[in-house]
């Protein structure tokens, strides 16, 4: 069953990472938005494995082949990631770990936790956010960032830190969010006979409120903690590396997204009238994975090609290229002929790299 809810969270996600993208990457501009997207992305990752698995089950497929092919999507998300910091982000950051890798990891980590007991996922979540601090502590991430951006040697000790704690988005933390992204679609979405009534989204609304309480309570009080608690273990909000403030306060904003989203929207008769906003969030869901690596293209190629054309390094107009007004007209430009563009295709979703998936891996 597709849930409006989630398309048009997956939308949110897809325009917060395109205009922060363009601001930041054209202009240097620090959106009042940037670090959300990340968190809403991974955390979709989840949900969207729980419900495509209740799809598959609902069909018949056994355990065996819906493992097969989730094993066969994360290693493809995780080649695509690849191809795409070498592509795009260029050769030298082949092992920045951006985001791709990690949610094709995650994936692939989901197949595994969805034999597992949900306690058992709620607490490796929490397991994975709690020793985050440590690994890094143990790793000098510091020395890993010495530039303001993740550079590391090619050697396989660095490769393995970078993948694990020290790169943009390593296993830990940020495996937390696609595995509470599955377990509160299990709660939210459980399967149910129609006789029983509907989860409460309740708990999930207050539970998002819980974690952005805690988050503010940790940021404000840490000039009165123990300096080796307040730097070394909280660190204040950060998405580079991701605190346990910022990953406590997005997680939470998330829940309560999902839980207020699926209750006003889903469950709204009135709901079904938005054909023009429905159809444009299941537009941009259906293909957010080729969006955002598009995005990317469209507006960093042309950056490293100028760069080149006038004598300097790739990247010499980096952050300085344009003034923020004219980056920010060009995401909504880029957004608007996405949108054009993808509904003169068709619904058949026969084209993009979500396509290209579906043929090679189901």
């Amino acid at each position: 069953m597709r849930f409006p809810s989630i398309d048009i969270l997956r939308t949110f996600a897809i325009f917060v990472m395109v205009l922060v993208h363009f601001g930041e990457n054209l202009s240097g501009f620090t959106s009042p938005f940037t670090g959300f997207g990340a968190p809403l992305f991974a955390f979709l990752s989840g949900v969207s494995y729980l419900l495509w698995v209740q799809g598959q089950t609902a069909r018949g497929t056994s355990e065996e082949d819906i493992s097969k092919v989730s094993i066969r999507r994360g290693l493809f998300v995780i080649g695509i990631g690849f191809a795409f910091n070498i592509l795009v982000w260029l050769p030298e950051d082949t092992f920045n770990w951006d985001v791709l890798t990690f949610v094709g990891t995650a994936l692939i980590l989901l197949n595994g936790f969805r034999r597992l007991p949900l306690p058992i996922t709620v607490l490796a979540a929490v397991m994975a956010l709690l020793v985050s601090p440590i690994l890094r502590g143990q790793a000098d991430y510091a020395a890993y960032w010495e530039n303001g951006y993740f550079e590391c040697d090619l050697t396989l000790s660095d490769v393995l830190i970078g993948f694990l704690c020290t790169g943009y988005f390593p296993i830990f933390p940020w495996i937390a969010f696609s595995l509470s992204g599955y377990v509160a679609a299990a709660t939210l979405f459980a399967e149910t006979d129609s006789d029983e009534p509907l989860p409460s989204l309740w708990p999930l609304v207050l539970l998002g409120a819980a974690f952005i309480a805690t988050s503010q309570l940790a940021r404000l009080s840490r000039p009165y903690l123990p300096e080796l608690l307040a730097n070394n273990y909280l660190g204040g909000w950060t998405m580079f590396p991701p605190t346990i403030e910022y990953v406590l306060g997005t997680l939470g904003m998330t829940l309560m997204l999902l839980g207020l989203t699926h209750r006003f929207i889903d469950h709204n008769p009135r709901a079904l009238r938005w054909h023009g906003l429905l159809n444009i969030a299941k537009t941009f869901s259906r293909y957010s994975f080729t969006i955002y690596i598009l995005h990317h293209v469209v507006h960093l190629w042309p950056l490293w090609i100028y760069g080149s054309a006038n004598g300097f390094d790739p990247t010499y107009f980096w952050m300085t290229a344009l003034p923020i007004t004219t980056s920010i007209l060009l995401a909504i430009l880029f957004l608007a002929c996405c949108y054009g563009i993808l509904r003169r295709l068709g619904p058949d979703r026969t084209y993009g790299i979500e396509s290209w998936m579906r043929w090679l891996c189901d």
